[in-house]
């Protein structure tokens, strides 16, 4: 595997060069820009887990890929188990479930008490063409309200979205995912590196192997 350098996710007012792949430590953050994005929300869990927290992820992009993250701790002298055991994975297969489970985080994270809360297929779920605009349009409503009382705990959530890539009208519905941020990033392709920018700065890091 190919290392590709990449930008570090830039905190609202902090950056640091020595700590690449560093979520936001609170409120809510939104990653995009490119067809493997919700793939790179994987590398930022590593020096979460080592650092002794855990994760609750809610994959509405079905995703989330086990046997990449075991490689990880692998790489990193650990067993897959202590990794596997400290993140819990919700699954959603359409928009509604989605949003019932942003909906039901708290009560979630009541029983698996996690320091980060990382999303994907938001707002990618509600842009399929088979759900009705409105219906769709109303239970994204629900989940920017879920959303929004998430950020009014102590809790890093990161949505992780390849929603650019939808030729869609209903892409309006990334624009209030964004709006409603608190940091937003984006991976872009530059001299055939990607780099991730952030509206305060941009950073050039090395990727680890995955």
């Amino acid at each position: 595997m190919v290392n590709l350098p990449i930008a570090s996710p830039v905190r609202m007012n902090v950056i640091s060069s020595s700590a690449p792949w560093v979520l936001p430590g609170a409120g809510l953050s939104v990653f995009y820009g490119r067809p493997e994005a919700l793939r790179l929300s994987h590398y930022f869990l590593p020096r979460v887990l080592l650092g002794g927290g855990r994760v609750l992820y809610i994959d509405g992009g079905n995703r989330f890929d086990p046997l990449l993250l075991a490689r990880m701790a692998r790489q990193r002298g650990r067993e897959p188990s202590e990794f596997n055991e400290c993140v819990r994975v919700a699954r959603a297969f359409t928009c509604f479930q989605l949003t019932e489970l942003l909906i039901q985080a708290p009560r979630l994270l009541d029983k698996f008490p996690s320091q980060v809360l990382i999303a994907t297929g938001i707002p990618e779920l509600y842009l399929d063409e088979d759900v009705r605009e409105c219906e769709a349009t109303a239970s994204f409503r629900k989940a920017l309200e879920a959303l929004r009382a998430l950020q009014e705990l102590p809790l890093a959530t990161s949505v992780f979205s390849d929603a650019t890539s939808f030729p869609t009208p209903r892409r309006t519905l990334f624009t209030q995912l964004v709006a409603q941020a608190d940091c937003v990033s984006q991976f872009v392709e530059r001299d055939g590196c990607l780099t991730l920018v952030s509206k305060r700065a941009t950073l050039r890091l090395s990727q680890p192997s995955p």
